[in-house]
């Protein structure tokens, strides 16, 4: 059977990692995005399908009556969880040097690419692998002695002692408002019990599960709540007070479980402060809303293939559905935004990769673009993949093929560790806070093809902060919007830029100016004539001559 390879087939990804990476990450990187893009195109897309259809099963009891809520994955869970944790390391790479070949930690920009191409076949293990990174990456930072051993354990990608992490942060009553959690730690001298009930909770059998809780004479509110890591195992080897009452029916993310959770004096130990608890959750959510982002591009390049390969083979009226000018049309906005947002999303990872370093500049950048790039393109997933479907007609509507997968799963990004309203007032919040619009109107506005852009929203943004707090709190969503395309505009000229001067092909120019000609007016019938002649190659790859679009001042 001849499989794809997704990263031959993605005309903006190598180019990309060709301007972001060192060099020396730049060689090393390249054999790996060969066997992973083989990989999604092929046995993981397999592999995937089959875990999908067959979801894991909740096992309450042994067979003689003891309780001991496991959960029971088929064969396919198993393989797609054993090419992410352990062949390719993608929850252990940020954490320690030696992991793939690298003589330092990976950089994150490595991480979400490799990732990228995974979840473009596995969306759902995408869930447990984000966790298990985000609870290895807040043990280090704030309890790295005390849990050494933990994160040793969740950054092995040895099959024999590797664990999983998980994040219980949602309870039936609180929401999205973790401040009404219920959780109550006890202090039991040498460690502490939690009891309460956890009403979402993702990869419920883990090993290691970090989770709030309220820690009696500290406060109401988010100030009353500590974290805790509550170990599947206690220290004596039997099996912790954690129930799982049952598993979540969910409309995707099908191939991992999600569960209710009862706490029953769940032994547990704190980690770092406990007056800290909100904050250190805070920063596993910022983490993890990245990483919602890469999925939904990833969701959106794989929608953007699958409808690109439809139309090249469907005939309608005498000709290929890819060459007609309505569909064409469809298509533009879809290509665009996919690549749009792997730039957002590589630039963010960039970013944090520096903030990781102590770069101030990079961690105030990192703090308003991680939910702008969760706001956006979680929302744009759903429309592009719901499209795609619509573009397969029929047949993406049956179960037989990828697109009601790809639409099921988009739908989560919107919702999980934040809905949409949620990660708006966010932004909202980093603006009132550190004025973070200013903040990136001086690091992308100084760029020629987007510096009035950038003067206008700054002025915007600015004028918005003098509303009523109300009249913010509804505008917001549309401002944010706003703000993630102006960085979204502004790296595809980078990387413009960039091409023209290393390779002299126009294809990335011709993204970037296309792209800014649909935010200036999304007209269809305004579409660059440069666009629909080259349009093969703004879909598949390819070089467009820079004469020609220098030619065109149309573009």
């Amino acid at each position: 059977m001849s499989t794809v390879n997704y990263a031959d087939r993605d005309p903006a990804l190598r180019p990309l990692l060709d301007r972001v990476l060192s060099a020396d990450d730049r060689v090393r990187v390249e054999p790996l995005l060969d066997e992973l893009g083989a990989l999604a195109g092929g046995e993981l897309d397999r592999q995937a399908a089959l875990a999908d259809a067959n979801p894991p099963q909740h096992v309450p009891y042994a067979p003689d009556g003891a309780r001991i809520d496991e959960i029971a994955c088929h064969p396919a869970h198993d393989r797609v969880a054993s090419i992410a944790y352990e062949r390719f390391g993608l929850a252990a790479m940020s954490h320690r040097p030696g992991v793939l070949g690298w003589p330092a930690k990976v950089p994150h920009t490595v991480k979400y690419a490799l990732s990228y191409l995974y979840v473009q076949s596995e969306f759902g293990m995408a869930c447990p692998l984000s966790m298990t990174d985000s609870a290895a990456r807040v043990l280090r930072l704030f309890d790295p002695e005390r849990y050494a051993a933990e994160i040793a354990a969740l950054s092995s990608t040895d099959p024999g002692r590797r664990a999983t992490g998980a994040m219980f942060m949602t309870e039936k009553q609180g929401g999205t408002d973790v401040g009404l959690t219920e959780t109550v730690a006890t202090d039991r001298g040498s460690h502490w019990t939690l009891t309460g009930g956890k009403w979402f909770a993702s990869n419920p059998g883990a090993d290691v599960i970090l989770t709030l809780a309220r820690v009696p004479g500290q406060g109401e509110g988010t100030r009353g709540l500590g974290m805790f890591l509550v170990p599947r195992l206690r220290p004596d080897g039997t099996r912790n007070s954690v129930r799982i009452d049952r598993l979540k029916d969910k409309l995707g993310s099908r191939s991992i479980a999600s569960g209710e959770v009862t706490l029953d004096e769940a032994y547990a130990t704190p980690v770092g402060r406990l007056t800290d608890g909100f904050r250190q959750m805070a920063e596993m959510l910022n983490v993890s809303r990245l990483s919602n982002a890469m999925r939904a591009t990833a969701l959106m390049r794989r929608a953007v293939r699958e409808s690109v390969d439809h139309t090249r083979v469907r005939q309608v009226f005498g000709k290929p559905l890819f060459d007609q000018p309505l569909m064409r049309a469809t298509l533009l906005p879809m290509i665009l935004d996919t690549e749009a947002a792997l730039h957002l999303v590589v630039e963010a990872a960039a970013r944090l990769t520096a903030a990781d370093e102590g770069d101030r500049s990079a961690q105030a950048l990192v703090r308003v673009l991680t939910p702008l790039a969760k706001y956006t393109l979680c929302k744009r997933a759903r429309t592009v993949t719901g499209e795609a479907m619509e573009i397969r007609g029929g047949n993406g509507y049956i179960e037989d093929w990828v697109n009601p997968r790809l639409v099921r799963d988009a739908h989560l990004g919107s919702i999980w560790e934040g809905s949409s309203n949620v990660i708006a007032l966010d932004v909202l919040r980093c603006m009132r806070r550190q004025n973070a619009h200013a903040t990136l109107a001086g690091t992308y506005g100084d760029r020629p093809a987007t510096r009035d852009r950038w003067e206008l929203l700054r002025k915007k943004g600015d004028a918005l902060l003098q509303l009523p707090s109300e009249v913010q709190e509804m505008s917001i969503g549309r401002y944010a919007g706003e703000l993630t395309r102006a960085v979204m505009e502004t790296l595809l000229h980078d990387q413009a830029d960039h091409e023209v001067r290393t390779t002299g092909d126009g294809r990335a120019l011709l993204v970037a100016r296309t792209y800014s000609a649909t935010l200036d007016d999304p007209d269809p019938a305004a579409l660059p004539r440069p666009a629909l002649d080259h349009f093969a190659a703004l879909a598949d790859g390819g070089p467009v001559p820079l004469a020609r679009l220098q030619e065109d001042d149309r573009v």
